[in-house]
């Protein structure tokens, strides 16, 4: 398989993490897409949105979105439940990664942290940052309830959320208030194969 990437990118880091945690073997092809790189008309064949990741199956097809990624790479694996209803938690906790914590959370760090727009762009961030801030609080309370983010265990959704959560600072978050997900956090890095994003 080839996994079509940027170095520094969350969603990015899911798949290449749960990839080296189940041992699959897979090329990683760097795509700079703050260089257009993934709006050029190769790659928009492979993927008509334009965006990493993407994953070039064995079969020859492609897959994109990471959280797809995740769910297909885990069938059949720990990862993923096979009982319906923790199934479906996990699934819910894959699209609240994708509708409440990411386009917060990774999209404040991307302007402060990838394109140094933080003074440029302050008024979109301080708009924000409240929803990002409360997208952590609903993983905090869920954390009172088990040590990962899905009661049946460590899952893929332990690895969508881990993503832009332990890089948020590089965004202007501060998780002092969330000793919670902090612990989360070494929890998750703890798992083999897992090297945590920098």
């Amino acid at each position: 398989m080839k996994l079509y990437g940027m170095t520094g990118s969350g969603n990015c880091w899911k798949v290449a993490t749960l990839m080296d945690q189940l041992a699959l073997p897979y090329q990683w092809v760097e795509v700079n897409i703050l260089q257009g790189q993934s709006r050029t008309p190769e790659f928009l064949v492979r993927n008509p949105n334009g965006r990493v990741p993407l994953l070039e199956l064995e079969s020859g097809q492609f897959l994109a979105e990471s959280n797809a990624m995740l769910v297909y790479l885990s069938e059949g694996t720990p990862l993923l439940p096979q009982d319906r209803y923790a199934r479906a938690k996990v699934m819910e906790w894959l699209f609240f990664e994708q509708y409440s914590h990411e386009p917060y959370i990774a999209t404040v760090r991307f302007w402060v942290h990838l394109l140094g727009e933080a003074e440029l762009r302050r008024e979109r961030i301080n708009e924000a940052m409240p929803r990002g801030y409360a997208a952590l609080g609903v993983m905090e309370a869920q954390l009172a309830r088990s040590p990962f983010i899905c009661e049946c265990g460590y899952t893929v959704a332990d690895i969508a959320l881990c993503a832009y959560t332990q890089v948020a600072h590089q965004g202007g978050y501060d998780l002092g208030n969330y000793p919670l997900v902090r612990a989360w956090l070494q929890r998750v890095w703890s798992q083999p194969g897992l090297v945590p994003m920098q």
